[in-house]
């Protein structure tokens, strides 16, 4: 069994759920998060987090084959996140909208923009 996230993160993508996950499963895109399915230990801390109530286990009805398949495409194409950020400015008003799947964007988000800063140049001394 594993974690799915569905349809109400699109266009809100709190991010309360990756702060808590013990195995940094969650990928981030430019409007939405995803559970890498294979990552997924199935603790299920991340479901009470989400304030958007888009954490579904693999067993509910909300989590069909097209979510399932959705979220395993997007992680293996977004970056992990395992820090929290705040929301999209729109998002208390897109949480609890219906049919937002139209507007989920493929483009990646930042992800925990892991890159180290260049060290400074020394040279001059």
């Amino acid at each position: 069994m594993t974690f799915v996230v569905t349809e109400n993160c699109i266009k809100c993508k709190f991010t309360d759920c990756v702060e808590v996950c013990p195995v940094d499963c969650f990928y981030e895109g430019a409007n939405m998060l995803v559970i890498h399915p294979e990552e997924c230990i199935d603790c299920g801390v991340c479901v009470p987090e989400c304030p958007a109530e888009a954490i579904v286990g693999d067993t509910e009805p909300a989590a069909t084959a097209f979510w399932l398949e959705l979220n395993e495409k997007y992680a293996d194409l977004w970056p992990n996140i395992t820090a929290s950020k705040a929301p999209l400015p729109e998002a208390e008003t897109q949480n609890g909208r219906l049919e937002k799947l139209k507007e989920l964007s493929p483009k990646p988000g930042t992800g925990d923009d892991a890159a180290p800063a260049p060290a400074p140049n020394r040279t001059e001394l």
